[in-house]
């Protein structure tokens, strides 16, 4: 079983991205499944590791000045985790209009390649007076 190290590895040149992660006890609720907050967690935690793999630390780009920012949280749940489940995160990102991008993911239990959850995670970029921008030379490395 993983114990929630990231194990992760990138899916070929279609800039996708895949984690590997394991439901720890603490994060089931009394219903004895993962809550639903703990998702946005895991979410957030492999679009980092997406963005790290593509050579962008999120720690030196917001020291720089710019800040990468959700703006829309969109999550189905399809079904739910519980306590030792492995799972692997699915991470895609694509341009939407000017400003915004736009992280496509998707959580599957590793036992069945069941869907468990599909989010549409809205991002932007801030400049260091909180204004959006276009930052090139970053989006480069991820888009």
């Amino acid at each position: 079983m993983n114990n929630n190290n990231s194990s992760n590895h990138s899916l070929g040149a279609s800039g996708n991205h895949e984690l590997t992660l394991a439901v720890r006890d603490y994060e089931c609720d009394l219903q004895g499944v993962v809550n639903n907050s703990v998702y946005m967690n895991y979410l957030e935690h492999a679009r980092h590791e997406y963005l790290k793999s593509r050579g962008v630390d999120f720690a030196e780009v917001t020291a720089s000045g710019i800040h990468l920012v959700v703006v829309k949280a969109e999550l189905e749940y399809r079904a739910s985790l519980t306590s030792g489940d492995d799972f692997s995160v699915r991470t895609r990102v694509e341009q939407e209009g000017r400003l915004k991008f736009v992280f496509l993911q998707e959580i599957l239990r590793d036992q069945d390649q069941s869907l468990m959850l599909i989010a549409r995670i809205t991002t932007t970029a801030l400049n260091e007076r909180g204004r959006p921008f276009y930052p090139e030379k970053l989006v480069e490395k991820f888009i």
